[in-house]
């Protein structure tokens, strides 16, 4: 079958993929916005990395909550367990464990949470709302504690170069003219593993007989997302070099955008959240596959703990507010269904960074918190309603 008779029109591949699209559309135009009301700071090499070490906890909260919402759950305690966490691993490194224990420790902590708030939902069957509220009130408490509400500070600087530190300057790399290496050297490297995968994908796709994109939009599509990696490499490469945390962040998306779309795990995930009870005939282990899931996230949000708590440079007891607020609405900003059953890591980082960006942006015009949180509230509201108007559109529900 030729490449012609397979393949589906712009406008037929925009009316499939409306949350996919509005969500990129949203993320340029908000960027745009922002141009005249900061004077273009909120472009600058500068405050593109500072982005990164001020917002990545969102993005990496993220990623494990597009999983918890995709199996029809929700996780309210994020903020509070990363404060829990944050505390106990800066006493673990202030008594004399290295960085690396120290996340490892940090994880652990997290897992053994998450699995404590998986077990109520998937065995006890306790709604999730119930039982993560519930953890919010708890490990908010053993935070005051464990700190005496007094903040934690830390003998050195090494933990906070996990969330503060560039590899570049931890390795001793210098400029080469205007640039830092490592980041535009892993740019064009990630550049061609995407393009060889997204041909070998077109091609295996073609060759089967399954429909694609046409290929002028399918190479404004390649071009579009390399000239964004670009961008963002030459934003690190002109200021301090590739940030510690946005390597991270890079290593995990990848780790977890592979476990949803390639292995079994994942399309389990989909089926539990798509329809329960046909998962469960069809011979899944929902219960577990829930409390897989609430596990991912508690690791997930231990590692949120160390790059927040390593960015303020201290453990602080009031640390974590909101933060659960942050991650749901990037999950639902970045196509999650409220629904359950649909979401992908990709889409949720995008929705991370439109409330990143959105959060920058007030704080670059000097707005008061109060409208913050007054915007915050909106974006999430909105964000859920453009989810239940598309699936009703779209005759989902």
């Amino acid at each position: 079958m030729s490449e012609n008779t397979n393949t589906t029109d712009i406008k037929t591949l925009i009316k499939n993929n409306i949350r996919n699209y509005s969500m990129f559309i949203m993320l340029a135009l908000i960027m745009i916005i922002f141009i005249p009301l900061t004077n273009a700071t909120n472009l600058s090499e500068r405050n593109i990395t500072n982005i990164f070490f001020q917002y990545s906890y969102v993005l990496i909260l993220a990623v494990g909550m597009v999983m918890v919402i995709i199996v029809q759950g929700i996780d309210l305690s994020v903020g509070s367990v990363c404060a829990f966490v944050g505390a106990l691993s800066a006493m673990v490194y202030n008594r004399g464990a290295g960085t690396f224990v120290t996340l490892l420790s940090a994880l652990i902590m997290g897992g053994a949470i998450g699995a404590y708030q998986g077990a109520w939902v998937a065995y006890g069957k306790i709604p999730s709302f119930i039982v993560t509220l519930s953890g919010m009130q708890l490990f908010r408490g053993l935070t005051y504690l464990v700190t005496k509400v007094t903040p934690i500070s830390f003998h050195d600087t090494g933990y906070s170069l996990l969330a503060n530190g560039t590899f570049d300057e931890i390795m001793g790399f210098q400029k080469i003219g205007p640039y830092y290496p490592v980041s535009l050297i892993l740019a064009l490297l990630l550049l061609v593993i995407f393009f060889t995968a997204e041909f070998s994908s077109r091609k295996k796709k073609i060759k089967n007989e399954f429909e694609v994109s046409a290929l002028p939009f399918f190479i404004t599509k390649l071009v579009l997302i390399s000239l964004l990696i670009l961008g963002l490499a030459d934003r690190f490469a002109r200021y301090r070099g590739l940030p510690v945390v946005a390597l991270i962040l890079g290593i995990t998306i990848f780790v977890f955008h592979f476990i949803l779309n390639n292995t079994v795990l994942g399309r389990y995930i989909y089926a539990v959240g798509g329809n329960p009870r046909s998962a469960k005939l069809s011979g899944i282990n929902s219960e577990l596959v829930t409390f897989i899931v609430f596990v991912f996230m508690g690791v997930m949000t231990g590692l949120a703990a160390v790059v927040s708590t390593g960015y303020m440079n201290s453990a602080l007891p009031q640390a974590g507010n909101l933060f659960e607020l942050d991650a749901i609405a990037a999950c639902y900003i970045g196509g999650v269904s409220a629904g359950g059953g649909i979401g992908s890591v990709i889409g949720v980082i995008v929705g991370g960074f439109v409330m990143s960006s959105i959060n920058n942006g007030m704080v670059l015009m000097n707005l008061g918190t109060h409208y913050q949180y007054v915007v915050r509230a909106l974006i999430l509201l909105f964000a859920v309603f453009f989810d239940v108007y598309t699936r009703k559109k779209a005759g989902l529900g």
